[in-house]
């Protein structure tokens, strides 16, 4: 077989070959989704918890707002609810005087909109009668529950720490070992080394979003509603971003403490800034501008398009040539000052 054909398979072994990289690849996304998937679902119909403090007005309160499902109701005494309160038990305390006093955190998520809940309830069982109809029609839209959010972040996230592990990590190991000095002595030619990792990139890609993406919809039906080509294009885009990164890293890096250090240093702002978990819109604005070059949000921001959204390819062009932008720089970069001692 040819050197390329040669260190493809070698790479290939060298990650099937080893249980923890298998598992950290296609197990834990699949486990991480599994858990956030329970608890938030689960979080979005947990019912707001409220005390009601003494009062002459404390059973009644207790008794209108124990009719709203949306609330679990509890009578306390000043001490027991200020602790229920204070310990994150309770969003929201409702004192029982004659007026209606409310104590709560603004800027719990569930504590305002708890509190307008139970003013309303209130009023209306003290006789307040809305001057107008109100008609309600709940939607459940696509994309709307955060599982839909969180499973191409999960994928992006994925492609991320694969990418750059499965490269700068075995390169920094390989140097260390003083094997791409053996390397070098072969006929093989240097570019083969290089694109041995991108090819064993593609095989390992194709199974690692595969895994994610099935597994969503098995389990929470999660479904993609854009273009699969595009899904792939946009993957396969990232993860050469992301392995332009990881060599990169290990350009250079001796120590597998360095180089570990080095990755952690550029990903973990990525993890935190570019919508793995929550959304970027919650970063100030000046920050808007920076969060949204990172290859990770592009990432991220086009596989939420194609997968809540239904994009097509033509719809995340742009996305992709940023990462293709981000691969030809990090290439570059890294061929330019790659040691092979």
């Amino acid at each position: 077989m040819s050197p390329l054909g040669e260190m493809t398979l070698a790479r290939l072994r060298e990650f099937y070959r080893e249980p923890a990289a298998v598992f950290w690849t296609f197990g834990f996304p699949a486990l991480l989704a599994l858990a956030l998937g329970v608890a938030f679902r689960e979080g979005a119909t947990r019912p707001a918890a409220v005390v009601v403090t003494p009062g002459p007005r404390q059973a009644e309160r207790v008794d209108v707002l124990s009719r709203d499902p949306r609330f679990a109701v509890s009578a306390a005494g000043e001490g027991e609810a200020a602790a229920a309160f204070r310990e994150g038990r309770a969003v929201l305390e409702v004192g029982g005087g004659e007026a209606i006093r409310f104590r709560y955190d603004p800027i719990h998520p569930d504590a305002e909109v708890a509190r307008m809940r139970a003013e309303a309830a209130i009023q209306q069982a003290a006789g307040r009668a809305d001057p107008l109809a109100v008609e309600t029609d709940p939607v459940t839209a696509r994309g709307a529950r955060y599982i839909e959010f969180l499973v191409p972040g999960l994928i992006g996230m994925n492609i991320m720490s694969s990418s750059m592990w499965g490269i700068g990590w075995v390169m920094v190991e390989a140097r260390k070992r003083k094997l791409l000095k053996r390397l070098v002595a072969t006929p093989m030619r240097r570019g083969d080394y290089f694109l041995s990792f991108v090819i064993a990139r593609l095989v390992f890609l194709a199974t690692e979003v595969a895994v994610i993406v099935l597994f969503g919809r098995l389990v929470f039906d999660v479904e993609v509603q854009g273009s699969l080509p595009a899904l792939a294009l946009v993957s396969l885009a990232g993860a050469m971003a992301f392995a332009g990164l990881g060599l990169v890293t290990a350009s250079r890096t001796s120590s597998t403490e360095t180089v570990s250090g080095l990755m952690n240093l550029a990903m973990l702002p990525m993890f935190v800034l570019s919508g793995v978990f929550f959304s970027t819109v919650h970063f100030p604005d000046w920050m808007q501008p920076v969060i949204h070059v990172l290859p990770l949000t592009v990432l991220n921001d086009a596989l939420r398009a194609i997968v809540n959204q239904g994009a097509g390819p033509i719809e995340v062009a742009a996305p992709f040539l940023a990462l293709a932008a981000w691969t030809v720089a990090t290439f570059a970069v890294a061929l330019r000052v790659f040691k092979w001692t």
